[in-house]
């Protein structure tokens, strides 16, 4: 089996659990409007959309068009780091419970969560997607890929996190 298919079947893997996400998603953010849930930050939504679709897009893309070597010492250092991102994701999912959705949903009167990995970093999830748009392409030397997603995401995450902390204030 090439490197190329293996490769594939991680990011469908990927794909997959983003589904399971977005399922899980709209039924916590369901959860947070009948609860009065006001949402913040609509318009940069889409573009997040599009940009970690393109993560995925873009990585197969570069690797089935480029056929660029999978350096083995490369690929073995990074596949860790996707393992981690997702445990690290999951983890973040688990600690909010349902208050955990892909929109930025502040219910008033909820307490703001400050247990599992909130403890130590404001927002750990922004962690894991920064680590695994580093990691994933970079299982197969997509390095533009790598570098073109962490360069968006990196503006995009500025406003997205400037959204958060302002919504977050109104739990206060």
């Amino acid at each position: 089996m090439s490197s190329e298919v293996l490769f594939t079947a991680l990011v469908v893997a990927v794909g997959l659990e983003r589904v399971a996400e977005l399922a899980l998603s709209r039924r916590n953010a369901a959860w947070s409007l009948t609860r009065g849930g006001v949402e913040h930050g609509r318009g940069h939504y889409p573009l997040m959309v599009v940009l970690h679709t393109g993560l995925l897009v873009g990585a197969l893309t570069e690797v089935w068009m480029r056929r660029p070597d999978a350096v083995a010492v490369l690929a073995w250092t990074m596949l860790p780091l996707v393992a981690a991102s997702q445990g690290l994701r999951w983890w973040c999912i688990a600690t909010l419970g349902r208050q955990w959705n892909t929109r930025v949903i502040v219910v008033p009167g909820a307490p703001r969560v400050i247990s599992g990995p909130y403890r130590w970093i404001p927002h750990p999830n922004y962690v894991a997607v920064v680590i695994e748009g580093l990691a994933l392409p970079l299982v197969h030397s997509a390095w533009g890929t790598a570098l073109v997603f962490t360069a968006v995401n990196g503006c995009l995450l500025a406003t997205r996190i400037r959204t958060e902390n302002a919504a977050l204030t109104r739990l206060a």
